[in-house]
């Protein structure tokens, strides 16, 4: 069930008609409840025993976490959430992975091995709820948190489905306490949180599908004809199409929690206006890249062990987090080329002091540039479907090659403008919340955008696409 689709506004505004009745708070967080369960198994409904698996496990062991007094006891409970949880995750995302690698080698030693094809599926949003259950038994573990005392609170922290299948990845402490007491929003958070939708679904269905997917999809299928124009259109359209359709997803998730009466907070901060890597991953994924801190890369030592330690650290983190998004060497290399960015970063800023580093003036909006075209070019290994296209469209990148590909006016015209868009207007707003800015805007401003963009959304001719992040 797509946000962008018939089927889910239907479903939302029941799910919002019943929870704005006059019943229990009770009887309103169990229709939450089912409604997540439903709108999860419209995918696949055997994937919901998974949820119920992960659920369960780590409700128990939470609680014998609490109890426990010894040192071995609640280290056997932490590792079977980790287990059960990590062993879910690795089977049905990375079993096809390992065993096409492992054939690979073994056919490479000489050895003669054709394993039966596993046809494992993958099932939607299961590297989000993973993390987010994890994050809640480690938390009890560390007696950073008290486990809920309430199962059906916590089945819906585990499956609220606004933000089930692609985040953002919200941490027990932050919903749980929501979960206290009776909840509805407001009529000005209806308004904000209808406004968010509909902002979410221009960035998805107008601006990532419509207009910048086809320039991408175009480029990278044909990656030999690209010359230097094209792999960069191609490239700049997939970096917007990349953000307009995850922050839309994260936008929409924001606002129709908000007209739940929940708070999910921001995922993203205007990413492309980063100054610096470690800037770009405050900004971008804030929920993956702030779990990713929280529990890999500090336990793992962070930079308290040293520098040589601190680079290790530093890329076993961002190699971990490119394979989260998926079995390929791919996004290992995308992940890999940030943790070199990062790395990078950290030795120039040890070695030049903060001078080169400003935070304002033209150093400032030079650092940006730069920031952003390096993270466009670690965009061709997440965007190519082989290291081959990435490489050949790389070259063309950066040494140039006559353009083949015939683009239309249209077409360069709709990625120049959105992505200038995307750095100008992300520098205006780099210090300023969108809400702030949007209650800035006169009444009248405010309507005359919510109308432009339901017309836009309207006219819009998009194929429904899923949001790519429902692969992860």
């Amino acid at each position: 069930m797509l946000f962008n689709s018939l089927t889910f506004l239907l479903f939302f505004f029941i799910v919002l008609a019943i929870h704005r009745l006059p019943l229990p708070w009770t009887a309103k967080k169990a229709n939450l409840l089912i409604a997540s369960y439903l709108f999860y198994a419209a995918w696949n409904p055997p994937f919901v025993i998974l949820i119920w698996i992960s659920t369960i496990v780590d409700w128990f062991a939470a609680r014998g976490l609490a109890r426990a007094t010894k040192s071995t006891t609640r280290k056997l409970l932490l590792f079977v959430s980790l287990a059960v949880n990590l062993g879910l995750l690795g089977y049905f995302k990375y079993g096809a992975f390992l065993l096409d690698n492992f054939t690979a080698l073994i056919q490479e030693l000489g050895v003669s091995y054709q394993p039966p094809e596993p046809n494992i599926i993958l099932p939607v949003g299961i590297s989000f709820y993973t993390f987010q259950t994890l994050s809640y038994t480690i938390d009890v573990y560390r007696r950073k948190l008290r486990p809920g005392a309430s199962f059906l609170d916590f089945a819906l922290f585990v499956t609220f489905f606004p933000q089930l299948v692609a985040g953002p990845i919200v941490r027990a402490a932050y919903f749980l306490p929501q979960c206290l007491e009776p909840r509805q929003a407001t009529r000005d958070q209806l308004g904000w949180g209808f406004s968010l939708l509909t902002l979410g679904l221009f960035q998805k269905v107008v601006l990532a599908d419509r207009l910048m997917a086809p320039v991408a999809d175009y480029v990278y299928a044909q990656p030999a004809r690209a010359g230097f124009v094209d792999a960069w259109l191609g490239t700049l359209a997939f970096s917007d199409q990349i953000f307009f359709d995850f922050a839309g997803y994260s936008t929409c998730a924001i606002g129709i929690a908000l007209c739940l009466g929940f708070a999910i907070p921001d995922n993203f901060r205007v990413p492309y206006a980063a100054i610096g890597f470690s800037d770009f991953w405050r900004r971008w994924h804030i929920s993956l890249s702030s779990w990713l801190r929280d529990y890999l890369y500090i336990p793992l030592g962070g930079n308290r062990k040293g520098s040589a330690r601190t680079y290790i650290n530093l890329m076993a983190t961002m190699v971990l987090g490119g394979l989260w998004h998926g079995a390929s060497w791919g996004f290992v290399a995308w992940g890999g080329l940030h943790g070199c960015y990062l790395g990078a970063e950290r030795f120039l800023r040890g070695r030049l002091g903060g001078r080169a580093w400003k935070q304002s003036g033209i150093m400032a909006v030079a650092l940006a540039v730069v920031t952003f075209v390096l993270v466009c070019i670690a965009w061709v290994f997440f965007r190519a479907p082989d290291f081959q296209t990435a490489f050949v469209l790389l070259q063309t990148m950066l040494a140039g090659g006559p353009d083949q590909l015939v683009m239309g006016r249209f077409q360069i015209a709709s990625v120049a403008v959105v992505t200038l868009w995307l750095l100008v207007g992300g520098w205006l707003m780099r210090e300023i919340s969108l809400e702030v800015a949007w209650q800035k805007l006169p009444g009248w401003a405010r309507s005359t955008v919510l109308a432009v963009l339901l017309i836009a959304l309207a006219l819009s001719s998009g194929d429904s696409r899923a949001f790519i992040y429902f692969q992860f």
